[in-house]
């Protein structure tokens, strides 16, 4: 997947554009940012800069190959933020001596914020921005915005590449159902739309089930029938693992 969506940069240029232009738009809206970049991964397979715009171009590589905020939300799936990249502990091994010495280009850089996302099971993105000072608390708001418009996106790149509209539309029904179960999980915990994420990823790593299946088995299991297909979008039918597993988490929210 990783590389199909890289040869697709290639081939469909004006994709490229786009996702550039996103960036671009990114760069310009938050106050201080000197540049911003769309990070993938698919399957465990290490991350790859898909796209970057400004000093990403350059600083995303260093934070994949020293850590940083990019690295830390592609493991975790969670929002990543510093005030300062280079003296963060946790990344001992990304300094400014070990960054600066040969590329001074890079030496205006102060705070990062990274924001994980995805557009399937497996697949994860991630979209960070880097400042001149220690990004504030609208930083992850902002891009939140712009989450959704990189999933179709990239929605639109696997299209390109594949050619099979219905993986398209698996996809569509795959994110219908996730943000239904985050919607219930998010009422009952009273929670932000990240941590209902991070409670549906866990659960599904748990009882090894696809995040998909759960997501309809827990709408299911709330809702007593089988969820409606929406638009012709084709049903996602959970199977008896993914069924027990939303009744062990319902459970588990009803005891707390």
């Amino acid at each position: 997947m990783t590389e199909t969506l890289m040869n697709a940069a290639d081939r469909w240029r004006p994709l490229t554009e786009l996702l550039r232009a996103l960036l671009e738009r990114i760069t310009g809206e938050l106050p201080g940012c000197l540049g911003a970049g769309l990070t993938i991964g698919y399957g465990g397979r290490p991350p790859q800069v898909l796209a970057a715009a400004g000093i990403a171009a350059d600083l995303l590589p260093v934070q994949l190959a020293h850590g940083g905020p990019v690295a830390d939300a592609v493991v975790t799936g969670e929002p990543v933020t510093t005030d300062d990249l280079f003296a963060d502990e946790r990344w001992p091994g990304l300094t400014r001596d070990a960054v600066f010495a040969d590329r001074p280009e890079l030496a205006g850089a102060l705070g990062a914020a990274a924001l994980p996302g995805f557009w399937d099971d497996t697949s994860a993105f991630v979209l960070s921005a880097t400042f001149d000072r220690p990004p504030g608390a609208e930083i992850l708001a902002v891009l939140r915005r712009y989450e959704k418009l990189t999933e179709m996106t990239l929605v639109v790149a696997e299209t390109a590449t594949t050619g099979d509209p219905d993986q398209t539309l698996d996809l569509l029904a795959s994110r219908a159902a996730i943000e239904q179960a985050k919607g219930a999980i998010m009422a009952v915990r009273r929670c932000s739309p990240d941590e209902a994420w991070q409670t549906l990823r866990r659960t599904s790593q748990e009882f090894n089930v696809k995040v998909r299946e759960l997501a309809v088995a827990l709408v299911e299991h709330l809702g007593g029938q089988h969820a409606p297909e929406a638009g012709g979008v084709p049903e996602i039918r959970p199977g008896a693992p993914a069924r027990r597993a939303a009744e062990r988490l319902w459970s588990a929210f009803s005891a707390e």
